[in-house]
């Protein structure tokens, strides 16, 4: 619906309020309710925002590295624009209005605020359809869930928490059963926001579950993978529960993946029909010149922009050898130990799986990433010199092995010309400072672990 429509809408259901949001750095939604007559006034010009929320971090800590905005600059207001084609109604908040906002220029791309990510997925989506493609994506998420609340969780300091369920019940039938009506209201609440689940299904360890999401043009899904992790979180709370996409919330079991699916197609409306790009049946193995491009890029970029994969200090404890998550610079057809699995049994289901990516990205972030270094592939005509690896992954380190920690990893992406060739030298600088920050808050804690290994004895 465009604007009048919209605000016909809402005078004839009587609103009086609306929710925007959009993702910081972190992909933490941000946002305000506002008033009709608010929404109807900067629906041209966009509204005034204090740009703190891209100055500080997940914990509203002020960044004292970053040049973008700090005490430096006065924390001024940045125009942020919502985008009405991402209308709408919370099911779960009376039919509460919702959009999503970014903080892209109207006029000129590159005017975009650097540090927004919904604006760097957006010029990264456009470029796939410059080049003559339909970039579709998915990301699917696992994540733990608690008989908790936020107020439990401070008075336990994060410590013997009481899952949803006990055990390893991977796969489960029989799990769900003890809390069907939360299951049911994620199915449901979630489609009925715009947010259709293909599947819903119990993981290995008490109380986690996977969600695979139904596969959307890129910025859509995107927009969708963001919107699921703060949707779920919200519909724990209405049943007096906490959801989690921690990385890793215990080093006893799995960690928790945000794999993102992908394939290039044809346009819509073409003369020749619609086509998956990535399948050629006239291929041994059935993948195309094109999806091997794609995949020579992602692996050529990877080591360069592992952060916005891998974007917390905890994330590197999710990418370990034999807990599900690849630790090497591998690709391989359906195998799970690998950093990019093809599966391809059929055109329409062919696509790469980027493992990498934890359920505590970013989405716009990762998304980004995947895209951006698959198409970097095709523009440089790169070829896919590097073996499938048919085998256990983590020992086929031929390729090399991704960097094992946070510091590591952001000292790569901040020096490299292919990170400023993908985002732009704004973005690069700006992730980067954040991510840098994030390393040096972990390095002047002391924990637990370092208490009981080093007090009394050292």
């Amino acid at each position: 619906m465009d604007a009048p429509q919209l605000l016909a809408q809402f005078d004839e259901q009587a609103i009086s309020s609306i929710q925007f949001a959009f993702a910081d750095i972190d992909g933490v939604l941000r946002g305000k309710v506002i008033s009709l007559d608010k929404f109807r006034a900067g629906l041209a010009d966009g509204y005034g925002f204090c740009d703190v929320v891209f100055g500080w971090d997940s914990a509203d800590a002020a960044y004292d590295n970053a040049t973008l905005t700090g005490w430096h600059t006065g924390y001024p207001d940045r125009p942020v624009r919502i985008d009405l084609s991402t209308f709408r109604e919370k099911p779960w908040a009376g039919g509460k209005p919702f959009f999503l906002a970014d903080f892209s220029s109207a006029t000129n791309p590159d005017d975009d605020l650097a540090a927004c990510p919904r604006s760097l997925m957006k010029r990264v989506a456009q470029q796939a359809e410059a080049m003559g493609y339909r970039a579709e994506m998915a990301q699917e998420f696992e994540f733990f869930v608690f008989q908790e609340t936020p107020q439990t969780l401070q008075q336990k300091g994060f410590r013997d928490l009481t899952p949803l369920t006990p055990g390893m019940f991977g796969y489960s039938l029989l799990r769900p059963a003890l809390a069907q009506a939360f299951t049911d209201d994620l199915f449901g609440l979630l489609t009925q926001f715009g947010i259709p689940i293909e599947g819903l299904h119990t993981e290995t360890g008490p109380g986690v579950y996977e969600a695979a999401i139904h596969h959307d043009t890129a910025l859509r899904a995107a927009d969708k993978a963001v919107l699921f992790k703060t949707s779920v979180k919200e519909i724990a709370y209405k049943h007096g529960l906490v959801a989690s996409f921690m990385a890793k919330w215990n080093a006893d079991l799995p960690g928790c993946s945000g794999h993102i699916h992908q394939s290039l197609w044809t346009p819509n409306g073409t003369s020749a029909g619609v086509s998956n790009l990535f399948y050629d049946a006239t291929q041994p193995d059935k993948l195309s010149t094109l999806a091997r491009q794609y995949l020579a890029g992602q692996l050529h970029c990877l080591p360069h922009i592992l952060p916005m994969y891998a974007p917390t200090i905890n994330s590197y404890k999710r990418l370990v050898e034999g807990a599900w998550a690849p630790t090497t610079l591998t690709w391989g057809f359906d195998n799970r130990t690998v950093a990019m699995r093809v599966l391809n049994h059929a055109e329409a289901y062919t696509r790469v799986e980027m493992r990498v990516p934890g359920a505590d990205t970013n989405p716009y972030l990762a998304m980004s990433a995947a895209l951006a270094s698959g198409l970097y592939g095709i523009r440089h005509g790169l070829s896919l010199d590097v073996p499938p690896t048919t085998g256990n992954g983590y020992e086929n380190t031929t390729n090399g092995r991704m960097a094992p920690t946070l510091g590591d990893a952001t000292n790569l992406m901040r020096d490299s010309p292919v990170a400023a060739e993908l985002f732009g030298v704004g973005f690069v600088n700006h992730f980067c400072q954040t991510r840098d920050w994030e390393h040096r808050q972990y390095a002047r804690q002391v924990g637990d672990w370092e208490l009981r290994r080093y007090f009394e004895i050292v």
